[in-house]
């Protein structure tokens, strides 16, 4: 079978979708304890390294390695910063490449890697990977696209090694056609609970949430799922909202409203309707949301991984 070792894993959305390409997870890495508690109750054949990626000094052979670093300083909802410590982790990851030489390898991170200010971290991380001896494509891509019912662009950095001379294509999207519409909220989580006591961020909607628009309706694909609880988006019983002035938005009846609960976020994430949370020492609700939150959409994965060509034999 073919072999994958993941790095910067978390709860395993990444790999999740790898599995179901065909790949064999031989090694996976997070210095989260409860993203390592989610991932063996979900995966438990997987040898799961808990700890930073830069203190590990031996990685087993493998044919494709796989990487979601993090993305705070890139992202829309994080601190911005370009010269941000983190923004750097590509590096243990290139090291990880030199290393193991696998036959290919797929990054991925926010879009917000294209932005003009971090333009440059992201010529480094393609030069870094071209000079490991690697054919480097990338691409901004939508999960919708691909089976997920969110809306969550994606940029993905693939690598095919130079001895195959081989280049790879980004696969094409699958739904958002009249023939294979998007997948909804509806898709996703009708068959949830509507009040899921304990299991949903529950407190005020405070005036930054008030900010914007937060709803989507059962009909539509979800705005993007984020990590942070308090930012959640709406489930769509909640009352709908209408704007009152610039970054000023509210509820249009007093009807009871309340964001998606950690399981129907990892139901839109596109986890599949058995993922496990388990109870253990590292759980709690905002641990629940944060890794959930943070994950890779499993389809969205699988599609690129996919898209790789024959070079397994």
């Amino acid at each position: 079978m073919r072999t994958a070792v993941s790095l910067f894993t978390g709860c395993g959305g990444s790999d999740a979708g790898i599995i179901n390409a065909g790949f064999n997870i031989l090694m996976a890495n997070d210095i989260l304890p409860y993203a390592k508690d989610t991932y063996l109750a979900n995966h438990p054949e997987t040898d799961y390294v808990l700890g930073s990626v830069s203190k590990i000094e031996t990685f087993p052979s493998s044919d494709l390695l796989v990487g979601c670093y993090p993305c705070q300083g890139f992202s829309q909802g994080g601190v911005r910063a370009a010269n941000r410590t983190i923004n750097y982790l590509y590096l243990d990851f290139a090291r990880a490449l030199n290393v193991i030489k696998p036959r290919a390898f797929i990054v991925e991170n926010v879009s917000g890697m294209v932005r003009s200010n971090y333009r440059h971290l992201l010529e480094d991380q393609i030069k870094v990977f071209t000079e490991a001896g690697y054919k480097v494509k990338y691409k901004v891509l939508n999960a919708a696209d691909y089976g997920v019912a969110q809306e969550r662009k994606r940029i993905f950095i693939v690598g095919i090694r130079n001895d195959y001379d081989i280049e790879y294509t980004f696969p094409t999207p699958t739904h958002g056609t009249e023939l294979n519409p998007y997948r909804t909220i509806e898709d996703a989580i009708l068959d949830l609970p509507e009040w899921p006591e304990g299991e949903f961020y529950d407190l005020d909607f405070h005036w930054y949430y008030m900010s914007r628009d937060r709803r989507r309706d059962w009909k539509e694909v979800s705005k993007t799922i984020v990590s942070n609880p308090r930012h959640m988006p709406l489930h769509p019983l909640s009352p709908t909202m209408t704007k009152l002035g610039d970054d000023k938005w509210a509820f249009t009846t007093e009807t009871r409203a309340r964001r998606f609960s950690y399981r129907e976020a990892s139901r839109l994430q596109g986890f599949a309707n058995d993922f496990v949370f388990p109870e253990t020492k590292n759980a709690s609700l905002n641990m629940k949301y944060k890794v959930v939150g943070n994950a890779v959409p499993p389809p969205l994965f699988e599609a690129v991984a996919k898209a790789l060509p024959n070079i397994w034999d």
